[in-house]
């Protein structure tokens, strides 16, 4: 007894399986039309019977040309296997409860740029594969996107800067570059060689806010050159970054994706900065060990496409 205590109960109870089968087999009154029931070959079935068997060190079923009949002792297991597989069924309903609820709601964090430029797509295609799920979007920097779902407080996330943090995994899922624009009256504007990166560094900028995957980078990118000047303005949003450079007040330093029309416009005029490391991937991010399910495994797969 004390020997059978040591062996782990999966080692000595029959599978849900094996037990699906001994009722089928009650129930059909035949192995043969009990593994036509289940899917299964009969031998296979005769081979589930007898390891079932050899497991409880009981004869269940008594096989004859006329059929098979349960023995006393497979009758009386056969009603213990009943309350196991409603109680097997019951464990699956419930899970199934929890999956419907996890895939009715998707919150999302997201940088002011993939958040502007990139996700609205997304989140139309994936209202087409699942229409049922509510999506919650917060928009903020790259830092509180990070700290969002270290918090579970967001089922995944998108960032922009270079590292990420302890305690998240991330995949690639775009490349983007910074660039830095001026409006056509600047001076930087008519340089076909653009300005260096030192020249870039001790000039007063208009920038997104510490914290931000955009500064994250240019503060990296220009750190051998001295370092970020102290800026004309910080703002908290690429709309103001923009509004400002525009109006003529200086240079910005923003994502291409942000800069589009802009530039197409004549609006601002790209300056180029030769030797400067102003390309960045665009990350999506998820807890540790908690890879995406449900409508966040969609949403990451529809980024890649």
């Amino acid at each position: 007894m004390g020997n059978e205590e040591t062996v782990p109960l999966a080692h000595r109870v029959p599978d849900l399986g094996a037990l699906e089968l001994l009722l089928t087999v009650a129930r059909v009154g035949s192995l043969s039309g009990a593994a036509r029931r289940l899917g299964i070959t009969q031998p296979a079935a005769s081979s589930r019977i007898r390891a079932m068997e050899t497991r409880l060190g009981v004869a269940l079923v008594d096989r004859s040309p006329r059929g098979s009949t349960l023995t006393a002792e497979g009758a009386l297991v056969t009603d213990w296997a009943r309350r196991v597989v409603e109680a097997a069924e019951a464990f699956d309903a419930g899970a199934q409860a929890l999956r419907g609820r996890r895939d009715s709601r998707l919150r999302v964090a997201a940088s002011m740029t993939i958040a502007e430029y990139l996700l609205p797509g997304w989140l139309i295609a994936l209202r087409g594969e699942r229409p049922g799920t509510a999506v919650s979007l917060h928009a903020g920097n790259s830092a509180d996107v990070a700290q969002r779902v270290l918090a579970h407080e967001a089922d995944l996330g998108f960032v922009e800067g270079l590292t990420v943090p302890d305690g998240l995994d991330s995949a690639v899922i775009a490349q983007d570059r910074l660039v830095v624009a001026v409006a056509p009256a600047h001076p930087w504007a008519r340089r076909s060689r653009g300005v260096e990166p030192a020249e870039l560094a001790s000039a007063p900028l208009i920038l997104r806010e510490r914290g931000s995957g955009t500064r994250q980078v240019l503060d990296a990118a220009l750190a051998p050159s001295g370092g970020l000047a102290v800026p004309l303005l910080e703002l908290a949003s690429t709309t103001a970054v923009k509004a400002a450079a525009v109006s003529g007040a200086g240079p910005c330093v923003l994502s291409e994706l942000a800069l589009v029309d802009e530039l197409a416009s004549r609006r601002l005029v790209e300056v180029p900065v030769p030797g400067a490391a102003l390309a960045r991937a665009l990350r999506a991010v998820w807890p540790t060990g908690a890879r995406p399910a449900g409508p966040a495994r969609d949403l990451l797969s529809l980024t890649r496409r």
